[in-house]
């Protein structure tokens, strides 16, 4: 029987390998279409006509937010690689993590106290993301009521609000999130001495 903890991976080493060489080819690809419309290359040509027909319909998305972020058209395909890239890194950290959650359960699955140990540590690190979700959303000005934000409001509402009522603001930072990390993790640390 194939241990699973070996076949993710292998499964994260096909993958990044196959991250690295798209990488690669959208670079060649995406410089191209930047030549092109930064007319390096010539906009009467067989190669100019191609991406204009083939690649610029594909990365009008990504021109329309980098226009409307204030940006110049001809950076779109440079944006794009930066996006491809970071959902790249992304995929292979949610890999990762994906084998840690397995092997953590193989580990745990021996004793009903390590179960209860990793239900306990898992709800904390959901807890951690929320709060680190939060913030990163709020550095970006996201609402924390648009829809695929409520979560994080849901999880972590309760746990902040009775801290802002302690902590004041820094200015015009608000540090009740980043405490109540360090209390997640101070959690954590006892339940893992604890045990």
């Amino acid at each position: 029987m194939t241990d699973p903890i070996q076949v993710i991976d292998l499964l994260i080493q096909l993958v990044g390998r196959a991250l690295v060489a798209l990488a690669a080819v959208l670079f060649v690809i995406f410089a191209v279409d930047w030549l092109v419309r930064t007319r390096r290359i010539s906009p009467f040509g067989a190669t100019a006509r191609f991406f204009r027909r083939a690649v610029d319909p594909l990365l009008e998305p990504v021109e329309r937010r980098v226009v409307r972020a204030g940006g110049m058209p001809a950076a779109a395909p440079w944006w794009a690689l930066v996006a491809a890239v970071a959902g790249g890194i992304l995929l292979l950290l949610l890999l990762k993590a994906a084998r840690d959650i397995v092997a953590e359960a193989m580990a745990a699955s021996h004793s009903p106290r390590g179960l209860y140990y990793l239900l306990v540590a898992w709800t904390l690190g959901i807890l951690r993301l929320a709060l680190v979700v939060r913030v990163i959303a709020s550095w970006l000005r996201i609402s924390p009521y648009v829809r695929w934000m409520r979560w994080c409001t849901w999880l972590t509402e309760w746990m902040l609000r009775p801290l802002r009522r302690v902590l004041p603001p820094v200015g015009m930072i608000d540090i009740s999130p980043l405490v109540a990390l360090l209390i997640l993790w101070g959690a954590e640390g006892v339940l893992r001495w604890a045990w």
